[in-house]
């Protein structure tokens, strides 16, 4: 499972009157974007130009802080008018990665062992490409 993330911009900073320096966490959350290639073995599982990826690595984070059994499905919702632009779901043969706007491709089934690394290294480039644009990302937490 790879999640990749690439071309971080802010594009819609300016027309809010912002800059990086002066924006708030809950704006730059939404307003840094890459695009995102969601791939299993080599096959696109799911892929998104100019997506919240900031928003999507802060919530995986938290996500992934919760204990086992408070965990359920993670569903990432954000400005979507539908749930689940991606979705991580268990299932009997193991954990499942992919979108509701592409219902029809998912991940292959990865045990919680497998999964962990490939979600904290997604964080840990998310805050690397945040560090790129000038932006303390310190507001996405580690895992």
């Amino acid at each position: 499972m790879k999640f990749e993330c690439r071309n971080f911009g802010t594009p819609d900073l300016p027309r809010r009157g912002l800059t990086a320096s002066s924006a708030p966490p809950e704006i730059l959350l939404v307003d840094i974007e890459a695009d995102l290639v969601i791939s299993d073995n080599g096959r696109t599982v799911w892929n998104e130009d100019m997506f919240p990826v900031a928003e999507l690595a802060y919530d995986l984070a938290r996500w992934l802080r919760l204990a086992d059994g408070a965990r359920g499905n993670f569903t990432f919702d954000s400005s979507y008018e539908q749930p689940g632009a991606v979705q991580i779901v268990a299932t009997d043969e193991g954990w499942r990665v992919g979108s509701a706007f592409s219902a029809d491709t998912q991940s292959s089934p990865v045990n919680w062992e497998s999964l962990v690394p490939d979600l904290v290294a997604f964080i840990e480039d998310v805050r690397a490409g945040v560090a790129t644009l000038g932006i303390n990302p310190d507001f996405i937490p580690r895992p």
